[in-house]
């Protein structure tokens, strides 16, 4: 940044990124004032509750186990409902992830999906020049005046009809290094929403929509608290009627699902539902449980949507969401059609089919997709379910009863560790760090969206395995030595910058909390 252009900014605030003209429309003085009132307001509190996700760590890893609250007992007693949707979030029988890229923006708001969440965590490497360009690209997406042209001179530009827009922010446990407020390093949470709310929320109310917004990584109420704090200010701050930013949660870690009626309580006037993400609620209880081996998991290909402590986690959340009057989402399909191989298609659009065919019948009111393709395959299940209803709230799941027990009940039949499992996480692990290094967030690998959590799967399942000495199916102990050996035989031995980290946080002594902490400090 230029002596001019740092004459502009705010007291206390520095930008170190570069500066383009996507940032000069996304970080101006107004917003970055905005910005810093949200951190110098919220910050503290949040490296408070990190410090809380640290000590009921170090619970687990003396033996502890999670159970529901007692001093919230009353609350799940008490009779009380969340605030009714608004019109356009009433149906949500499909949604679309993917990356705030220019063109997969367009694509994903073309799809036909209901709603698409526009991802700045999981399926976005949070480069600068990544994050700003986001920011700008729904700036323009929500102004209608979103192009793209392809190399090959392809022209993408929106439809009549377009997906309702959530914005997932980043989780709570990550800072963006780029800004400085008071020369500490902005919450990336707060970077994130503060910058769309600033630029956004009055142009989405003017349209009839509003602010609408995914929270990842919950791991307590007390973490959904501090989100509607910084609703109500920034409502306050920037002049919105009151309770129009909205809200749905995902429950994504293990500790999240004893608090599912807590976090949508003290959400309660801005909620508008839950969300299963399986992927990452697979990772969390790997993690929250590391030190325990009557908690290691077989091969990730083994871990179906029916093993007791998934069903269980699924079957809880219809309950509680429909119980209250909010949505139940489902998990996501991440098959990646292929373009050559039809008959790789018509076994995966099947699978896509069952999965989908299990959720509704659950009772869940919509589902993800991670791809165009794999919208009409899960909307005619849901139109098939659902008929003219847009949701179904009136399936209460009353045979749900919540038991600590079920939730953490990891035993799979038949379940082992294998070679190929073994091959499959570290062959995943690199390839896609390799990727998300590079700046791509969201990685077609052998026909699946690979992205951070399946990544943190790959890697916290090698981290357990080699921890708890896990024989493989053919007997042979997972060691440090093996899995080098493996990743040599995958990826040849030639070092490189995805490796070394991949094995950073697969085969160090320390569990690494989130991979993207270290792999951050390596973007630029």
């Amino acid at each position: 940044m230029t002596p001019s252009q740092g004459a502009l900014l705010p007291a206390g605030v520095t930008v170190l990124g570069r500066i383009d003209a996507y940032a000069e429309r996304v970080l101006t003085p107004e917003a970055l004032a905005f910005v810093a009132s949200l951190q110098r307001a919220f910050d503290g509190r949040r490296l408070a509750l990190l410090r809380e996700r640290d000590r009921r760590q170090a619970s687990l890893d003396a033996g502890g186990l999670l159970g529901f609250l007692p001093e919230t007992a009353h609350l799940r007693s008490a009779d009380w409902r969340v605030a009714t949707a608004p019109p356009d979030l009433t149906a949500r029988r499909v949604e679309i992830t993917g990356p705030v890229e220019r063109k997969m923006l367009i694509n994903a708001l073309n799809s036909g999906a209901d709603v698409f969440m526009a991802d700045f965590e999981d399926a976005t490497a949070p480069t600068f020049s990544n994050v700003i360009e986001g920011q700008a690209n729904l700036c323009d997406a929500i102004a209608g005046e979103i192009e793209h042209t392809g190399p090959d001179g392809s022209r993408y530009r929106l439809r009549d009809r377009v997906a309702r827009l959530i914005v997932r922010p980043r989780g709570w446990h990550l800072a963006e290094k780029h800004v400085l407020v008071d020369d500490a390093r902005a919450s990336a949470s707060l970077f994130d929403f503060g910058l769309y709310a600033y630029h956004n929320a009055a142009r989405l109310i003017a349209k009839g929509s509003g602010p609408y917004f995914y929270l990842p990584k919950l791991e307590s109420h007390l973490e959904a608290r501090l989100w509607n704090e910084v609703f109500a200010h920034a409502e306050t701050a920037l002049t919105l009627p009151p309770r129009v930013i909205r809200a749905t949660v995902l429950i994504e870690t293990v500790c999240a699902a004893f608090e599912m009626e807590e976090i949508l309580y003290e959400l309660r006037d801005r909620i508008c539902g839950l969300n299963a993400g399986r992927w990452d609620y697979i990772f969390s209880t790997i993690k929250k449980f590391r030190s325990r081996p009557d908690f290691v998991l077989p091969d990730r290909a083994q871990i179906a949507m029916t093993a007791p402590f998934m069903r269980a986690y699924t079957d809880l959340l219809v309950n509680t969401c429909h119980r209250r009057g909010a949505h139940a989402i489902g998990g996501m399909a991440a098959f990646i059609p292929s373009r050559k191989d039809a008959a790789v298609n018509d076994t995966a659009f099947a699978k896509v089919r069952e999965d989908k065919l299990r959720e509704a019948g659950d009772g869940f009111d919509g589902t993800w997709v991670a791809h165009p393709d794999l919208v009409p395959v899960a909307s005619a299940v849901f139109e098939e379910r659902l008929g003219d209803r847009p949701n179904q709230l009136d399936i209460a799941r009353a045979d749900v009863v919540p038991n600590p027990r079920r939730l953490l009940d990891v035993r799979i039949a038949g379940g082992s560790v294998t070679e190929a499992g073994l091959r499959a996480n570290i062959r995943v692990g690199v390839q896609y760090l390799t990727s998300w290094l590079n700046g791509t967030g969201a990685a077609a690998i052998a026909n699946l969206m690979e992205d951070v959590a399946t990544a943190e799967i790959s890697r916290a399942q090698v981290w357990q395995w080699v921890r708890h000495g896990v024989r493989l199916s053919d007997g042979r102990v997972v060691d440090r030595a093996l899995v080098r050996g493996i990743a040599d035989d995958e990826l040849g031995a030639e070092p490189t910058q995805a490796r070394a980290l991949f094995e950073d946080v697969a085969l160090g002594d320390r569990f690494v909390e989130f991979l993207t902490l270290p792999g951050y400090e390596l973007l630029d």
